[in-house]
């Protein structure tokens, strides 16, 4: 071969080289790309409330089970808030207490469904044998009704209108379950709402070291129905729960709401893994352990996520 030629092939040989080179960076770097994984930020409540539990242990099993994903919680002020998040793409996922949420389903757009998962209960909590005995008794006193953003606010300060103490009628805090714990524990309230699936760890707690009372609603259902819609609904708190004597109170749905724009195939492997995975869901809260496919896909006002209404389809609760 002449000298010429060889120079010739060892410079297409230089030049095959260096594109294969050139092929491979691109490919590792298009693995890279595709190696980023999905952030899913799950906007959940209090660190001692059910929200906060159900969405870590959710979270937990996301990152376990699903290779290209990133979930963590966020601590937020609840309902209210979760769906501002939510819907403003800030969360991907969030819980929301039905009630928080506009009547008329067109109204609510910048969310969807995955489900709804169970029911809150609202607790009025004072403490035992003090002058807080029915919601009556409220009338000037100092009553937290949750912190702002909640759907605890909301829920109280509709029981307050239908109970005539709106207004004036009660001197109103508005802190979180933490801080209202702390308060009445000081004298700073004389009693406080929260509205949460059973049981409440942080009322637990109190009624564990203390001696707490909850205030029976029962009275309040019909009203608060007859004025804002069937979403309430009469449960009950037995003894069982906190120790304390049985009450009757509000309930509302609760549901895990995420962004509309949020893939389809990621929405249904999350609806699947919140169905399938429910026994450890309810290891971290009790609450998680009531969900079950068939009562999961009532989620008026909101419409299914079309990720999540294809794994219902498929399941046939």
């Amino acid at each position: 071969m002449s000298r010429t030629l060889s120079g010739r092939f060892g410079q297409h040989r230089a030049s095959a080289a260096a594109l294969v080179l050139v092929a491979a960076l691109l490919a590792a770097g298009c693995r890279d790309a595709r190696a980023e994984p999905v952030a899913i930020r799950i906007a959940t409540g209090s660190p001692t409330a059910v929200y906060y539990a159900f969405g870590q242990s959710l979270a937990t099993i996301l990152n376990r089970e699903l290779p290209g994903v990133r979930a963590s919680v966020v601590v937020t002020a609840a309902s209210a808030e979760n769906v501002r998040l939510v819907g403003s793409g800030a969360a991907e996922l969030g819980f929301t207490q039905a009630d928080v949420l506009p009547a008329s389903a067109t109204a609510v757009q910048s969310v969807e469904a995955v489900a709804r998962v169970y029911d809150d209960q609202l607790h009025l909590v004072a403490m035992d044998g003090g002058p807080i005995r029915t919601v009556e008794d409220l009338r000037g006193r100092r009553v937290s009704v949750g912190a702002p953003g909640s759907g605890t606010e909301i829920t109280a300060t509709r029981l307050l209108e239908v109970a005539h103490l709106a207004g004036d009628g009660v001197r109103r805090a508005r802190l979180g379950l933490d801080d209202s714990v702390v308060a009445l524990l000081a004298g700073r309230i004389d009693a406080f709402f929260f509205s949460g699936g059973l049981p409440v760890r942080a009322i637990e707690e109190l009624a564990g070291q203390s001696a707490t009372r909850i205030v029976d609603l029962g009275d309040w259902i019909e009203p608060l129905r007859d004025r804002y819609g069937q979403v309430y609904v009469s449960r009950d708190i037995p003894r069982s729960v906190y120790g304390v004597s049985s009450v009757i109170t509000v309930a509302n749905p609760n549901y895990l709401i995420v962004r509309p724009d949020l893939p389809e195939s990621l929405v249904r492997d999350v609806t699947r893994l919140l169905m399938e995975r429910r026994a450890e869901l309810a290891a971290a809260h009790p609450a998680a352990g009531r969900m079950s496919p068939r009562s999961a896909i009532a989620i008026a006002p909101l419409s299914l996520h079309p990720g999540a209404a294809a794994w219902y389809r498929a399941a046939k609760p």
